[in-house]
């Protein structure tokens, strides 16, 4: 990827999101995450001001409904040119494919989420009764997704080996919960540094408070950069 650094935007209104932007050099097209916060109260009119200013665009939805409703949900975004989109992979088969269906005709590239990186192996046994190991979780999720056209999926850098090992090396792994090593690790319980996660195979990286939440946002997002590419 063009932009292997995300910058997840977490603010609370759409003025110190521009803000922070203006932060860094107007040829600087970033990628930037829009999760379902941001989402849910500026909408798609934020969406469109973002994409006309020449950013790339991850929308992470996190859809998980009825196959109908994901596939008709797709294919109202598969109209808004962003480039990625995420449902969850514990929507079952019929529901990534449905989702796959309805961005058909656009470029946006559907990832699907394995296990959120708040989930530990705790959590994960004795909250939601699932029998298997985090890691045989994650993997037989992405399998799932892989088997039914999802493009990538959103995994923990530390699990993706395992997942490019059952998909494909093409198959597009897209790691949440990055650190730099001067950074705490906050509400995230499988993480890794930037440097780790693409040693690990990680296609891109996901990073949020590292970066939005420091005096200078530019800068921390070159350092990560640097880290990235060390």
């Amino acid at each position: 990827m063009n932009k292997p650094v995300i910058v997840a935007l977490d603010f609370a209104d759409d003025f110190e999101c521009i803000n922070f932007l203006n932060q860094f050099p107007k040829d600087e097209k970033l990628f930037l995450k829009i999760g379902l916060e941001m989402f849910c109260q500026f909408g798609y009119p934020f969406v469109r001001n973002l994409r006309e200013r020449g950013y790339n665009i991850f929308l992470d939805l996190k859809l998980h409904d009825i196959p109908n409703t994901v596939r008709r949900t797709c294919e109202m975004i598969a109209k808004w040119d962003v480039q990625m989109l995420t449902v969850h992979a514990s929507g079952g088969a019929e529901m990534i494919e449905a989702a796959k269906a309805g961005l058909d005709g656009s470029q946006t590239k559907l990832l699907a989420v394995t296990q959120l990186t708040s989930l530990g192996q705790n959590e994960l046994a004795n909250e939601l009764q699932v029998p298997l190991k985090s890691q045989d979780y994650v993997t037989h999720l992405a399998k799932l997704a892989f088997d039914n056209g999802a493009d990538g999926v959103i995994s923990s850098a530390l699990e993706v080996p395992m997942i490019k090992d059952v998909t494909s090396p093409d198959f597009l792994c897209v790691a949440p919960g990055i650190r730099p090593k001067s950074a705490q690790v906050g509400d995230q319980k499988r993480v890794a540094t930037p440097a780790q996660a693409k040693e690990l195979g990680s296609d891109a990286i996901v990073v949020g408070r590292p970066i939005t939440q420091v005096s200078d946002g530019h800068l921390a997002y070159v350092n990560i950069c640097k880290e990235w590419n060390k």
